[in-house]
């Protein structure tokens, strides 16, 4: 077993997909479109049979609860390969205007990670 996809409503999809593409490598897929809920979105991948990230927008949408934006999910993580691959990319979301939510540092259970919010403000740790 393992995570197939998580998902992630967004504001402004174009924003957000060019985030993790630009910063995380990831792969973008076709965009879905479905004009009869006025819904859009995009699989990210990391690679083939890797775990993607699904972005998702309806415009002016006043429930996302009733979508599964539920409270429960505090993070979640990108391994990036290394620590210096962690220091380098931190200070590259810095440079870049990005807000920088946990410095690079071993954590009390030994990962080394930073932590960055996206562009909507979505916790993301940076691991090695």
């Amino acid at each position: 077993m393992r995570i197939e996809h998580i998902a992630i409503w967004t504001d402004d999809l174009e924003t957000l997909r060019a985030f993790y593409t630009r910063y995380f490598n990831l792969k973008c897929g076709s965009k879905y479109t479905n004009p009869s809920k006025n819904y859009t979105s995009y699989f990210l991948s990391f690679g083939e049979d890797k775990t993607r990230i699904e972005l998702m927008h309806i415009p002016d949408m006043q429930n996302p609860a009733s979508r599964g934006n539920l409270k429960g999910l505090a993070h979640f993580a990108i391994a990036v390969g290394n620590a210096q691959t962690v220091d380098t990319l931190t200070e590259r979301l810095r440079a870049d205007g990005y807000t920088i939510l946990s410095e690079p540092r071993t954590t009390g259970d030994g990962c080394y990670e930073s932590a960055v919010a996206d562009p909507e403000g979505n916790y993301v740790e940076i691991t090695a």
